[in-house]
């Protein structure tokens, strides 16, 4: 679902910050069970009618109790053979069986509404968790930079979780409750319509003390898994950056930022359970108010004759068990509202910004060229401030295209608009002579290696993490790209070579390492463009000069980008692009631009 957007183009809050949206999409995520929620339905139905039948059938047997033990007591015999011959055995019989049969129905058709249930809550919780994958694939950049990673981590996995745990706790028993409720009110009218009139007197009351206690308690709720995501951020970065919070000292801020997290969450989580832990009690005390008038109501009639006492005997029971769906209704609505909260954060990512629809009207071909072009490129993150100002240049195929600058320049983003990680704000850019917003993102980056100054690993072995970037990349590719990157020598040290077992954080490998392994992934691909944002950062020398062997061997034939500070790197390129505040200020090769005595020639002296 696109996000709507002002008439200025920017995103609009997400109506699923409102419970009553985010309450029925949810239920729209269990529209493809609706068979299974029949089914659910249906057994649940035989369930409370069972339920129901239940206590007027035993009402009867205390009629024939008592009948039998009335016409003993008027009797004139008191043998005991005459005594139990007053009782009607055969009839209490046939009742007690019925009453053993429909708790029998009752709890098998409990039994097979949880087993239906499950797997279709379950269906629901994997497609939510589908949507939110598939979210992420198309999710702005802009979203992702401006999200810490560990916000995002709680509403895939703690939200979606307490959104099934909720479902699965609350779903039957809803359905459950709302038809007993239904049935044991047509009884009771059946039964005697005056002890019913005087028995649901007190509920309206009950029931709108109970809803003004549920909007108390929903804030909480939404604040508690507000402050969950908050605290998974922390945790985030506590682990990923316990390095850097080591060196310099900095594990009491961290400490204290966890505490203070911590202890926002624990507050709200506190106020919403305290809240919500009103209502049984309350609805304890209707109950109570609720038999009082029944015994009292009921006595009386019996009195007057105008009611058994095997009646009065099972409206009582109708009246207890009324009172315990209206309280399990009551006690669902907590977790009910924890579910929203976590349903409106869900919702909420889900409308979050997208990438800009890819309307693909034209198609690169197998082997690019590599000649590009930034035709009067201007680009902002933030409306109102350009990042990229009417930039223009050209790139000749299998050119080496060296970009520097001071942070802040705009380099990164020349590549992030080059990748269409963001689309320009006006201007074009063109590879081959065809717009790159003309074409799918698809199309354009599988022809395009990246190497970024951050390194990624995945959990695998060090073959596979350099075929990831190529899919049917054999191992005599994988061991090429590593000789050609320098990688190979270090693989062929470590004890199980190619087939060792590595992961974002493993300490196999040095920095350095880590680097070239990316390097090769790009390498193993073979693109027709290459893009390096500082990808030697993290080598030292020696392997620098291996690495610019390797470029200049794989880069014949291909246009590379290269994103650089140490300017030894780029002395060779065929074009050098010097960009200050968004603009490209100067530009040739590296004599040419030493010549001029401009910008580069300052930077690359300071360099010296």
């Amino acid at each position: 679902m696109a996000p709507q957007k002002d008439s200025h183009g920017s995103a609009l809050p997400s109506q699923a910050a409102h419970p009553s949206v985010a309450l029925r999409r949810l239920g729209s995520e269990l529209a493809p069970e609706k068979w299974r929620l029949y089914g659910v339905v249906f057994f649940t139905l035989v369930s409370v009618i069972s339920s129901v039948a239940a206590p007027s059938l035993l009402g009867k047997g205390t009629d024939i109790l008592f009948s039998g033990i009335a016409a003993a007591t008027d009797g004139a015999t008191q043998k005991n053979e005459d005594f139990v011959s007053t009782f009607d055995f055969t009839g209490l019989a046939y009742v007690l069986f019925f009453v053993l049969v429909v708790y029998t129905l009752s709890a098998l058709s409990s039994w097979l509404v949880q087993v239906i249930l499950t797997r279709a809550i379950h269906n629901a919780g994997w497609r939510l968790r589908d949507k939110v994958q598939k979210k992420i694939e198309v999710l702005s950049l802009s979203y992702l930079d401006r999200t810490p990673r560990g916000d995002v981590m709680s509403r895939v996995s703690n939200d979606i979780d307490n959104i099934t745990q909720v479902m699965s706790q609350t779903l039957s028993q809803f359905i459950q409750s709302v038809l007993l409720v239904i049935g044991i009110i047509v009884m009771m009218f059946i039964m005697s319509w005056k002890l019913t009139v005087a028995s649901l007197v007190v509920l309206p009351v009950g029931m709108f003390i109970v809803s003004l206690i549920m909007r108390r308690a929903q804030p909480y709720f939404r604040s508690q898994w507000k402050s969950t995501g908050d605290l998974s951020g922390i945790v985030e970065e506590t682990f990923t950056g316990h390095e850097v919070a080591v060196l310099y000292g900095l594990e009491e801020r961290f400490a204290e930022e966890f505490s203070q997290a911590n202890a926002s969450l624990c507050r709200s989580s506190m106020r919403a359970q305290f809240v919500s832990s009103l209502v049984m009690p309350l609805m304890n005390l209707i109950s109570t108010g609720v038999y009082v008038v029944i015994a009292v109501g009921g006595g009386l009639m019996v009195t007057a004759g105008s009611m058994s006492l095997g009646g009065v005997q099972a409206f009582i029971q109708y009246s207890r068990q009324f009172m315990h769906p209206l309280g399990t209704l009551a006690t669902m609505a907590s977790s009910v509202q924890s579910g929203i909260a976590s349903a409106e954060r869900i919702f909420e990512f889900l409308d979050a910004d997208e990438m800009s629809a890819d309307t693909p009207r034209a198609h690169l071909p197998q082997r690019v060229r590599g000649s590009i072009v930034f035709d009067h490129v201007s680009f902002s993150y933030v409306p109102g401030e350009p990042v990229i100002k009417d930039l223009s240049f050209s790139v000749e195929p299998g050119h080496m295209v060296a970009i520097i600058g001071p942070t802040g320049a705009g380099k990164t983003t020349l590549v992030n608009l080059l990748m269409r990680f963001y689309d320009v704000d006006s201007g074009r850019i063109t590879i081959d002579g065809v717009d790159i917003r003309d074409i799918s993102r698809d199309d354009l980056r599988r022809h395009v290696g990246m190497v970024l100054q951050d390194t990624w690993l995945f959990d695998g072995t060090l073959a596979e993490n350099i075929a990831f970037g190529r899919a049917d990349a054999s191992h005599d590719d994988v061991v090429e790209a590593a000789r050609a990157t320098a990688v190979d020598h270090v693989v062929r040290h470590l004890p199980d070579g190619y087939n060792t077992h590595v992961t974002d954080e493993s300490d196999a490998l040095s920095s350095g390492e880590r680097q070239l392994l990316t390097i090769a992934r790009a390498f193993v691909s073979q693109p027709d463009l290459l893009i390096l944002d500082e990808a030697t950062s993290s080598v030292d020398t020696r392997t620098e000069v291996l690495v610019q062997q390797a470029m200049d061997r794989l880069r014949q034939g291909r246009t590379a980008f290269v994103i650089a500070h140490r300017l030894s790197t780029i002395r060779d390129a065929d074009i050098i692009l010097v960009m200050r505040d968004g603009d490209v200020v100067e530009m040739g090769r590296h004599q040419e631009l030493l010549d001029a005595e401009g910008t580069y020639a300052q930077l690359y002296r300071a360099s010296l």
